[in-house]
């Protein structure tokens, strides 16, 4: 195997630890800050899930692997630097506590390494068209499944005493929280796969864009070990800062975004599992009172994904020059 092939499988871990560190809130920040599950037992639960996950769909690979840059016509330099610079903005806002989308810090890494490289006739407009639909509407949606699932569960249970309706969601949040995981594993990790079925294909080690199992396999137990990490200031900022949340709410947060994003998986859609884990809780939180959610806070994380993008374009497009003058 050619060395620079080697170089983009260990950066392409080192990104998908980084995305399940950030991205462990997702999963267990509503079931830890409820005081369901500890946060020990929530890392484990969500890192298994998470593999498990990984392990079950290919389509949003594929989507990654050939719906961005034309595969015929990147270079290792690209993914290379898309890589580094998605890295480099994954870390920073996990240490700043902010959840951040790694969907967009990928994509647009790897907008601004290809446009470096090969200026914009290299990009497959057609396919980021279907790309930032999804990314686009995932949220907006989050936050009416969020809203009208927890109006329904309050329909129905609103009128049971609310110690035995927490009681009795807290286990059921279990329950969530594992499929959580379980749905981002199926959506995230595979956006990594991609990135190294890319790198395959462009060296010509594999006919076409299938990802090789043992790709699978690694992208799935580094997005594991990530979130075994735990990126706990993210956890607090999303499930204590945000919104207080009961675990009836967390239930239902869990809930629809597990439905939203296990869909886009099942379509071979990439989105911001990120994005939508936070819109439902902002949804569900809205079902109180708005004032219940912490809008300053929730605003400080709408900035994070709004920069993200256009940052890590910016970023990936200057690695690459430099990357080109030394090489």
């Amino acid at each position: 195997m050619p060395d620079i092939i080697i170089l983009i499988i260990i950066l392409a871990i080192f990104f998908e630890i980084s995305n399940g560190w950030n991205d462990s809130a997702n999963a267990i920040a509503t079931v830890v800050s409820t005081r369901v599950l500890t946060p020990v037992k929530a890392v484990l639960l969500a890192g298994s899930m998470n593999v498990l996950g990984a392990l079950m769909f290919t389509a949003v690979a594929k989507t990654i692997g050939k719906g961005i840059v034309d595969p015929n016509a990147v270079r290792d330099i690209v993914i290379v630097s898309a890589l580094i610079a998605g890295f480099l903005w994954n870390a920073a806002m996990t240490r700043l506590g902010l959840p951040v989308s790694a969907s967009h810090a990928l994509i647009g890494s790897l907008i601004g390494a290809a446009m470096a490289f090969g200026g914009f006739g290299i990009l497959n407009i057609a396919g980021l068209k279907k790309i930032f639909t999804a990314l686009l509407a995932s949220p907006i949606l989050g936050i009416f499944v969020g809203y009208y699932f927890m109006k329904l569960i309050l329909k129905l249970f609103g009128k049971f005493p609310p110690g035995a309706v927490n009681r009795n969601f807290g286990r059921l949040q279990i329950l969530s929280s594992s499929f959580m995981a379980f749905s981002h594993g199926s959506n995230d990790a595979q956006k990594v796969m991609g990135i190294i079925t890319l790198a395959l294909f462009s060296k010509g080690m594999i006919p076409s864009i299938e990802v090789p199992v043992w790709v699978i396999l690694i992208c799935a137990f580094s997005m594991g070990l990530g979130t075994a990490f735990g990126g706990w200031r993210v956890i607090k900022t999303l499930g204590v800062n945000m919104l207080k949340l009961e675990p009836v709410h967390g239930f239902a947060a869990e809930a629809s975004a597990t439905s939203v994003i296990l869909g886009a998986s099942m379509l071979g859609l990439p989105v911001s599992t990120t994005h939508v884990i936070s819109t439902c809780i902002m949804g569900v939180g809205a079902t109180r009172r708005l004032s219940a959610v912490k809008w300053g806070i929730a605003g400080k994380i709408v900035l994070a994904w709004v920069f993200t993008l256009p940052a890590c374009i910016i970023l990936a497009y200057f690695i690459e020059k430099v990357l080109l003058r030394i090489v």
